[in-house]
């Protein structure tokens, strides 16, 4: 038995051009993978961005698609190219050029959990390696592109928000007392247009929140491969501090989850309205 490649929630009524999607809040951990591992059931969800499907749950009822992960992300990172293949995990793979997140267990099956714990005692199959690939990362990435293609043919312009959670422990040191709780990644301008990015970094602005670009997560995959702005197709990562909602170290939502959710019920539903458009040059 394998994991779920991926859940799609599509709205009752379809009027936005932007895609929201959830590529590691997946959770289903099937018995065969936490057989095969020596992490605890808790530990294993270490890297999982846990509930951040919940909190875009919403998008839906603002005329938005949600694709959700159904694998874990320890299972398979659908925020990796398919040839991010760790030949210190994977059998038969040959090392053919430093790449910094295979080499710190990062691929697209990955060898360790947050805090570079161990997934498994030792290598994987390719044939394994392989099945996960073909069964989860290309139809989770064929229904990606399916959606933004409709959003392209029916809008003329496709944006794809990708939806992760940072742990807070990796943006506190950037401005102590002052660290951003919302991470915009836009491949440093090359994903997105400007106008796009700047009206998403004032949707979570004026909600309240604190908001940094590009540090310190750019963007991975999703965002650099999806990410083609001269073909009106946009990609932009978004990245939340988990401490807003859960409790990192119970992997449970916290005390301030249900207003936090309502707070981004009212971010997503302008997300959801977005455009390339600049109102200012059109007011003129």
């Amino acid at each position: 038995m394998t994991s779920t490649a991926y859940h799609l929630d599509m709205p009752q009524s379809y009027r936005s051009r932007v895609v929201f999607a959830s590529p590691h809040s997946g959770r289903d951990y099937c018995a065969p993978f936490l057989k095969n591992s020596v992490l605890d059931e808790k530990t294993i969800r270490s890297s999982e961005d846990a509930f951040v499907d919940h909190l875009f749950a919403c998008a839906p009822l603002y005329g938005a698609p949600l694709l959700r992960a159904g694998a874990p992300r320890a299972y398979l990172d659908l925020n990796r190219a398919s040839d991010e293949l760790d030949p210190a995990l994977i059998e038969g793979v040959r090392k053919v050029r430093h790449n910094p997140r295979i080499a710190s267990g990062l691929g697209v099956v990955p060898r360790v959990v947050a805090n570079a714990r161990p997934i498994y005692h030792g290598k994987l199959s390719r044939s394994e390696a392989d099945t996960r690939i073909e069964t989860i990362w290309r139809p989770y990435h064929a229904k990606l592109q399916a959606l933004l293609t409709q959003a392209l043919d029916t809008f003329g312009e496709a944006i794809l928000l990708d939806c992760h959670s940072m742990p807070h422990e990796a943006v506190q040191t950037l401005a102590p007392g002052r660290s951003p709780e919302i991470v915009i990644g836009d491949r440093f301008g090359a994903s997105a247009s400007p106008v796009i990015v700047e009206k998403v970094e004032s949707i979570f602005a004026d909600a309240g929140l604190r908001v940094a670009r590009n540090a310190p997560f750019a963007g991975a995959f999703t965002t650099q491969h999806y990410g083609r702005p001269s073909r009106r197709q946009h990609a932009i990562q978004i990245e939340i501090d988990r401490s807003l909602y859960m409790d990192e170290g119970l992997i449970r939502p916290n005390a301030n989850f249900d207003a936090f959710c309502a707070l981004l019920q009212g971010v997503v539903g302008q997300l959801a309205d977005l455009s390339g458009r600049d109102s200012r040059l059109a007011a003129e």
